[in-house]
């Protein structure tokens, strides 16, 4: 009677332990993906703030460059460093949350503030010949093609990863696990105008 016991418990164990095994394997082939594609995404981001953060350095440079024109609009300086340091905080809440949208707002407001900036550097023409105005305009135009690199990379893999948490079976161990939509960088309206430039009266 006994030794039926055992060989009964033995039985119900090995029967509940396979499902168990199985499940486990199962899982461990869609949870892994899912968090290398979450690496992906955030490798990606790293990269992105790189590219952002060389911009933010650069205005500062370019900032002091015109500071030496005693008559140039100082509410339009003010306007562009204000505009910088609410982007670079709208970059860093987007690496804590996943959540560009604000990020990118942020953006195009420091983008319509450079645009201010630029079209007020034209009435200055020993400005525009300076040197180092020039290089730092040329080192801002290559770090804009770098951020429009790094962000079309940026939304591959988060394409990539959006689709394998969406797509069954997928979908059940990101639900599971917790893993949430990544946002796409994608232009903010009316981002495609070229900012308007006031020179006043």
């Amino acid at each position: 009677m006994k030794r039926t016991l055992l060989i009964v418990l033995a039985v119900v164990g090995v029967l509940l332990i396979i499902p168990a095994i199985i499940v486990s394997i199962w899982v461990a082939f869609q949870y892994n993906p899912i968090v290398t594609a979450q690496e992906n995404v955030d490798g990606e981001w790293a990269k992105v703030e790189t590219a952002y953060q060389r911009r933010f350095d650069l205005i500062p440079n370019l900032v002091e460059t015109v500071k030496g024109y005693a008559d140039f609009e100082k509410s339009t300086l003010t306007e562009v460093t204000e505009a910088r340091a609410a982007a670079m905080g709208a970059m860093r809440a987007a690496g804590e949350d996943g959540e560009v949208g604000n990020f990118e707002r942020a953006n195009q407001n420091l983008g319509v503030a450079m645009g201010r900036f630029f079209g007020y550097t034209e009435r200055y023409p020993d400005l525009k010949a300076n040197q180092n105005f020039r290089d730092l305009q040329a080192q801002l135009e290559g770090t804009e093609n770098r951020i429009a690199v790094a962000r079309d990379r940026y939304n591959e893999v988060v394409r990539a990863y959006n689709t394998k948490i969406q797509r069954f079976p997928g979908n059940i161990a990101a639900a599971a696990f917790g893993f949430d939509k990544r946002d796409y960088f994608e232009s903010s309206a009316g981002a495609e105008q070229a900012p308007s430039v006031n020179f006043g009266d």
